[in-house]
């Protein structure tokens, strides 16, 4: 497989988004807080950056709409992840949000032109096979439908129709433009809701405003820059599926840092999610016919 520019950004936006979590996790701030900091120091750095360097160039209002929308949208999805995250285990959460390439396939058989291919499916059903495995059976067989199963989901559909919508926008606007009317849209959205459910905006200690710039640069900017970039030159099912693979480094962080527990069921799953991923990769179509014909 050709390591392309798309698919070494998308590797590292994966890394960068994998330590969220941990991050998340520590509790040093609400969730929704966090959400709207991690929104608005992202801003803050990148807003004279692309003022001063004339990055910035307005799309059209079509389009200037779209990516506020994917900003609204981006910004409710990292919201509702926060509080699964700092309510469940950070690997639980990380997993069941990464749920998303279900509905981006799902939302790109009906509403894009450009259908998943068998690859694509064939993918999706091995990756979830290996989440499935790496969560433990017994996890779905008796799971509680409380807050933060159903909110980590919510963020995993919320996700997947962020991703159909910026795939859209980033075939019309350039990346740097997109980030910065997204993330605009997402610091007032979040002030706004913040305010509403008298979210405390100050009152943290050092560690905790140290967190809010470390997730604003990393988590943020850095991640979602290269992202972005991935998006906008590979197919939205593609990255989707990919992203799954941050559940697997999160697992690890998390047992490093958080001391959550980290089986050999947990690794066999994980291999097998990624062996999933790979297919997806796979240039030729897989053809089961074509397999038991050979036999």
């Amino acid at each position: 497989m050709k390591i392309t520019k798309p698919r070494l950004a998308l590797i590292g936006g994966i890394l960068c988004i994998s330590i969220f979590p941990i991050l998340v996790k520590l509790k040093l701030a609400p969730g929704l807080i966090s959400a709207f900091y991690r929104m608005a120091f992202a801003i803050l750095l990148l807003l004279p950056y692309v003022l001063l360097s004339k990055n910035f160039k307005l799309p059209p209002l079509k389009f200037t709409l779209l990516a506020a929308l994917c900003g609204v949208l981006f910004a409710s999805d990292v919201a509702v992840w926060n509080i699964a995250i700092q309510d469940s285990s950070a690997t639980q959460a990380s997993l069941l949000t990464n749920l998303s390439p279900l509905w981006v396939g799902i939302g790109s058989f009906f509403f894009l032109k450009v259908r998943p291919t068998t690859n694509f499916w064939i993918g999706t059903v091995v990756s979830l096979f290996g989440m499935i495995t790496l969560v433990g059976f017994s996890f779905f067989l008796e799971l509680n439908f409380n807050q933060a199963f159903l909110f980590a989901v919510l963020s995993g559909i919320l996700y997947s129709i962020y991703l159909l919508v910026s795939k859209n926008v980033l075939s019309q606007v350039d990346v740097l433009s997109f980030m910065t009317i997204s993330l605009l849209a997402s610091t007032v959205y979040l002030g706004i809701i913040c305010y509403a459910l008298n979210e405390p905006f100050t009152g943290f200690s050092n560690a905790g405003w140290f967190l809010f710039v470390l997730q604003a640069v990393i988590c943020q900017l850095c991640a979602w820059l290269s992202i972005s970039y991935a998006t906008q030159h590979m197919r939205a099912t593609r990255v989707s599926l990919n992203l799954l693979s941050q559940a697997v480094i999160t697992a690890v962080l998390a047992w490093l840092f958080l001391e959550e527990q980290i089986t050999l069921q947990m690794v066999f799953g994980g291999i097998i999610l990624l062996f999933g991923i790979r297919i997806t990769f796979y240039d030729k179509t897989i053809s089961i016919k074509r397999l038991f014909a050979k036999n």
